[in-house]
């Protein structure tokens, strides 16, 4: 590598169809007809964008990791394998929803949790990739955390206003129904195994570590099969009741966000 090369460029932000697009920014991918596997497996797909790269010839390119990727939340690491790189014209800006005038977006973590092999356990995963999928407001991290207790402390000590945990509960209620419930401030234990994703336990260590978001949401689901971990079965299907209720979970969810990242701010009046 010459030292041209450790010299090129930087570019902050492009214009894509009239909308800015910086490291943060959602689009969607649109490769050029004609193209191999890996393109016909990326199109349409929600990426978003990690960072602008400009060639010494003067070309621009995306690098982007796709949001439903489960590795997103490895931080550097998850660049290897994880990251494409596109031209301007091969994406296509992802039209979020508009924040009201006079509001200020808020960043909003959303961690899927469970075990995919352990039934109706496998709620919360579900539920997070099909948010990934859709447009969701500017301010918004989804990210599949299945059973990695320690990966959800750290996210949950970066700074985000709020954080909803989707996650299968059962509380004794008919299977497939939802519940949201605000976790109290105090709540949580401060011990933790580190292969272990109780929810409660894992609130409870990242508070133990340092400030977590002030407002912590569950969006649950009750359970009508859930494998035993210890057991010899394996369960990779929701149970009918749950995959019927992700539709509405989602819409729960969508609602939730919504309301989540937009706050009235308020007018200081002149001195």
């Amino acid at each position: 590598m010459s030292w041209d090369e450790l010299q090129r460029p930087t570019v902050a932000a492009v214009e894509v169809d009239g909308v800015r697009l910086g490291p943060g920014s959602r689009v969607v991918l649109r490769p050029a007809p004609g193209g191999d596997i890996l393109d016909l497996a990326l199109a349409d797909r929600i990426a978003v964008v990690e960072a602008i790269e400009q060639e010494l010839d003067g070309r621009v390119q995306l690098a982007v990791t796709l949001a439903d990727d489960p590795g997103r939340d490895l931080g550097e690491a998850r660049f290897l394998g994880h990251r494409f790189f596109f031209p301007l014209d091969e994406i296509e800006p992802l039209r979020e929803p508009a924040v009201p005038e006079g509001s200020r977006t808020q960043r909003v973590l959303v961690a899927g949790i469970g075990n995919v092999f352990l039934g109706d356990d496998a709620f919360g995963v579900a539920l997070a990739g099909r948010l990934a999928r859709r447009p969701l407001p500017a301010g918004v991290d989804v990210v599949d955390f299945g059973i990695r207790g320690m990966d959800l402390v750290y996210a949950l000590q970066r700074d985000y206003d709020a954080a909803v945990f989707l996650d299968a509960s059962p509380r004794g209620r008919p299977p497939g129904t939802l519940s949201l419930l605000e976790v109290g401030p105090d709540e949580g234990e401060a011990s933790l195994d580190t292969h272990d994703m109780d929810p409660v336990k894992v609130l409870g260590f990242a508070r133990a570590l340092g400030p977590v978001p002030p407002r912590i949401l569950v969006l649950a689901c009750e359970p009508a099969v859930v494998a035993d971990e210890a057991g010899p079965d394996v369960l990779m299907e929701l149970s009918p009741a749950v995959e019927a209720a992700l539709e509405q979970a989602t819409r729960m969810a969508e609602s939730l966000l919504a309301e989540l990242t937009t706050t009235r701010t308020k007018e200081v009046p002149p001195s």
